[in-house]
């Protein structure tokens, strides 16, 4: 339908509903005014790529000569900007229902739910007639000349202060597409300064499809390489756009390229850095992963995007599926969203375990330098717990020292009847393997894993067990151990069991509340004595960060005291009581505190050492 022809001017009512959006817009919706040029930009790319369809399924566009491309004027001596491209136009119908009613966008459910709550929690993206009324939020007066793509169409004139009303008129001359001239407010002069415009650009619309020229410059020199054939892109454009996008100097240490049909139409571009920052201390990483919805930037370093434990990450997800608030600045469906977290984080995930595989040894250097994120998350994301676990790493009694085994490789090592996996916490391997807890495992051939980072036995807790088999801490009070041979040499060298008992009573009496309750061990063979939980939820990492926060050893949990009958100095501390009971009660409190000792819990030495002196003191004088 061809427009009529008329130089008649005509000014007209904004509808009542536009009034109250501008109103919004303009003063309290978009919280960054530069966002303007970005809803300018990306209503222009959307006239582009419907002309470029049109061409597909019509055949015939007026000016079929002109580029697609979209032009960027700035004139500081007049105070305007204009934004102009070669898209498919407007007619003079398309100007009234797009500018000057937004009834057909469901905006009128929008304004009341703004009355009703307050919130602006708008999901009106991608609508022409509302991004271009941001263009108020910069100037005090808006020109929009337009021609459209049919062959017998009629240029048009719109101009409006964006105060109640606008008026068209016919404008002869005009090409093809659309021109925006804004005439900037007093307080938005720096808008005028082609420097400015060029940084928002790069920061907001850099991949948009279609060239942006400012001047005689295209600004727009980086490609959405996301977008592309992954057999399109050499490894130079890979590194090249990490450069840019992560503000990095060095080469990535991993690069995960996909795209998704379903559940989500997604494009995605993640890469892992090279380096962990917040590692040396440089404070939290911010999210480094960018939003785009058909190659314009939503949100930059989106949160939400990915879990928090994948702040690491680097890169670009695009989607055109995400509906966003007028603004484009925060989410609204939620549930959309977390789909697209989930699919996201799954495929990297997924990523992971098929690097792992094929090259072990980048995969360790990966879990040293950003293993901390993948406990995070086990620790904290319930969801994708178990997608983790294979992933963690670990030293253990069968590895060799700063080598690490997976869950996996534990359980192929596995001895018959062995119901658990077993671990130890220890500040280093030299420690764990002084310590007595290991004892009862190498006896019986059991690998253990080694713990060495606070945060390590609550990843283990947190995970409770894998493939069917329980992660049990070493200094437990229940090992269920499989059995093993005894020694019926070791057999005859115990103490007499009334021994055992009148001994196990008198340290228990002896030691009060500082233990539960002091037993004969059977999982000791070369130390004398160990500290071993009976609360099932309490390991030693648990136990020294209580520590820190409390003291008393006492409120470290229930614990028992277990004593090897076998040993030569819990024999003579059995003779020794009956001659001397009061160096029996210094030795015996040594004892106690050796435990502690090995159990990594000694807070406060001075009284050992004093009690130490004590029994040199006795000992020397006795041998004179």
């Amino acid at each position: 339908m061809s427009d009529e022809t008329t130089t008649k001017t005509e000014t007209m009512e904004f509808k009542a509903e536009v009034k109250q959006l501008l109103d919004i817009v303009i003063n309290s919706l978009y919280t960054d005014r530069e966002i303007f040029l970005r809803e300018l930009i990306s209503n222009a790319a959307d006239a582009l790529e419907k002309l470029r369809y049109v061409r597909i399924t019509e055949k015939e566009a007026r000016d079929s000569e002109l580029p697609l491309e979209i032009t960027i004027e700035v004139n500081d001596k007049d105070k305007t900007i204009s934004i102009c491209d070669t898209g498919i136009g407007m007619t003079r119908e398309e100007l009234v229902e797009n500018l000057g009613t937004i009834a057909h966008s469901g905006s009128k459910a929008f304004l009341r739910h703004l009355s009703e709550t307050g919130q602006r929690d708008v999901n009106l993206i991608g609508q022409f007639g509302v991004g271009f009324y941001s263009a108020f939020m910069v100037a005090d007066r808006v020109q929009l000349f337009t021609r459209s793509y049919q062959t017998d169409s009629q240029g048009y004139r719109w101009v409006s202060d964006g105060v109640g009303n606008y008026s068209i008129d016919a404008e002869d001359g005009l090409s093809r597409g659309t021109k925006i001239v804004l005439e900037l407010k007093e307080e938005a002069a720096e808008f005028d300064s082609p420097d400015t415009i060029k940084r928002i650009i790069k920061r907001y619309s850099g991949f948009v499809p279609f060239p942006i020229m400012l001047g005689e410059e295209k600004v727009n020199d980086i490609q959405a390489i996301w977008t592309l054939n992954k057999n399109e892109i050499t490894e130079e454009d890979y590194t090249g756009f990490y450069k840019y996008i992560a503000n990095a100097f060095d080469e990535p240490m991993y690069r995960l390229h996909f795209s998704a049909d379903a559940p989500l139409s997604i494009n995605a571009l993640l890469f892992v850095p090279a380096s962990n920052y917040e590692k040396y201390g440089f404070g939290k990483t911010e999210p480094g992963v960018n939003l785009y919805s058909r190659k314009v930037l939503i949100q930059q370093h989106a949160e939400g995007l990915l879990p928090e434990w994948l702040r690491f990450l680097k890169g670009v997800v695009d989607s055109e599926e995400i509906p966003l608030n007028i603004s484009r600045e925060t989410m609204q469906d939620s549930a959309l969203m977390a789909k697209l977290r989930r699919v996201i984080t799954g495929r990297f995930l997924k990523y992971l375990g098929e690097q792992a595989r094929n090259d072990q040894e980048k995969y360790i250097k990966f879990w040293e330098t950003f293993g901390i994120f993948l406990k995070e998350g086990a620790t904290s994301d319930f969801q994708h717990r178990n997608d983790l676990a294979p992933l963690l790493r670990f030293e253990s009694s069968q590895s060799e020292s700063g080598k690490y085994v997976s869950l996996d490789e534990y359980l192929d090592r596995i001895i018959e009847n062995q119901n658990n996996i077993y671990f130890i916490n220890g500040p280093n391997r030299q420690v764990i393997e002084a310590g007595p807890y290991l004892e009862a495992f190498r006896t019986r051939g059991i690998e253990v894993i080694y713990t060495h980072e606070p945060i390590d036995d609550f990843v283990l807790n947190n995970l409770g067990e894998y493939k069917g088999k329980k992660l049990v801490s070493a200094d437990q009070s229940e090992l269920d151990l499989p059995g093993v041979e005894k020694n019926e040499q070791n057999q005859e060298e115990k103490l007499d069991s009334l021994v055992i008992a009148n001994l196990t009573t008198w340290l228990q009496q002896l030691l009060g509340d500082k233990v539960s309750e002091v037993r004969e061990s059977t999982r000791l063979v070369d130390s004398p004595a160990v500290l071993i939980n009976l609360d099932s939820y309490m390991t030693g990492t648990m136990q020294r960060v209580m520590q820190m926060v409390n003291k008393d050893t006492a409120s470290l949990g229930r614990k028992a005291l277990e004593i090897n009958p076998r040993h030569k100095l819990i024999k003579g501390l059995a003779e020794l009581r009956a001659k001397d009971e009061d160096f029996a009660r210094l030795a015996a409190e040594q004892l106690y505190d050796n435990a502690l000792i090995s159990a990594g819990l000694i807070d406060d030495p001075r009284d050992m050492v004093d009690r130490m002196y004590r029994i040199m003191e006795r000992a020397i004088a006795q041998e004179k």
